[in-house]
């Protein structure tokens, strides 16, 4: 086992929110190289230090429970956001293969600089993490999962540092038509200094975030 994944093993048991493990990896990772430059080996050192098990169980017991409540809670919400974004994709999906998408710009209910202004200022209060005022601009079924630490562990699943905002790309929409109601589904890439990430963003009627999915 190489040094980076004896150290996300580790991090992977503890018990704490992404930016603690950062903290907890580096200072792992420092111990090891600093130790390694003074000539030890790799395997002495992992020994020494103890099991992946044992290392974590060690850092858990510094971790207060509400703390570990707060991560057990975000573990779940992690699995459930991939879910209910997956579900949001399949029934738009869906309606997308069949003859229930418009072309916006023939839109009675939606106008297309409108959804295009709404999903810049979406992703701005995201990049912002201003989550109080994207709960507000959010239909009830979305305002649970907008909050830091699941937006910032769906973040972590495409890179630890997006770095600033560089520039948003070219922006394509369509008007879904489910039953009676209408959206408005938008997707646009957006470069950030070290990755770049596709939005989808749904909106209803009444241009409120209906749904959301990055990759």
């Amino acid at each position: 086992m190489d040094a980076n994944k004896y150290v996300n093993a580790i991090a992977r048991k503890i018990k704490c929110d992404g930016r603690r493990k950062k903290e907890i990896k580096k200072q792992l990772m420092t111990d090891i190289r600093t130790r390694m430059k003074q000539g030890e080996q790799l395997e002495e050192i992992i020994t020494q230090m103890g099991t992946v098990k044992e290392i974590a169980d060690g850092f858990n017991e510094n971790i207060s429970l509400k703390e570990q409540k707060r991560y057990a809670r975000n573990k779940v919400l992690k699995i459930v956001l991939p879910i209910v974004s997956v579900l949001v994709f399949l029934i738009l999906y869906a309606y997308w293969m069949f003859p229930k998408s418009f072309d916006i710009e023939q839109s009675k209910y939606f106008n297309k600089e409108q959804v295009e202004t709404a999903m810049k200022q979406t992703i701005e209060l995201l990049d912002a993490g201003d989550y109080t005022a994207l709960q507000e601009s959010a239909i009830p079924q979305m305002q649970t999962l907008l909050n830091k630490e699941t937006m910032d562990e769906v973040r972590e699943l495409l890179a630890d540092d997006w770095g600033e905002r560089k520039q948003f790309g070219a922006v394509y929409m369509v008007e879904l038509i489910q039953g009676s109601r209408h959206f408005a589904v938008g997707e646009i890439t957006v470069t950030y200094e070290n990755v770049s990430a596709t939005y989808r963003l749904t909106y209803d009627e009444k241009m409120c975030l209906s749904g959301i999915y990055v990759r």
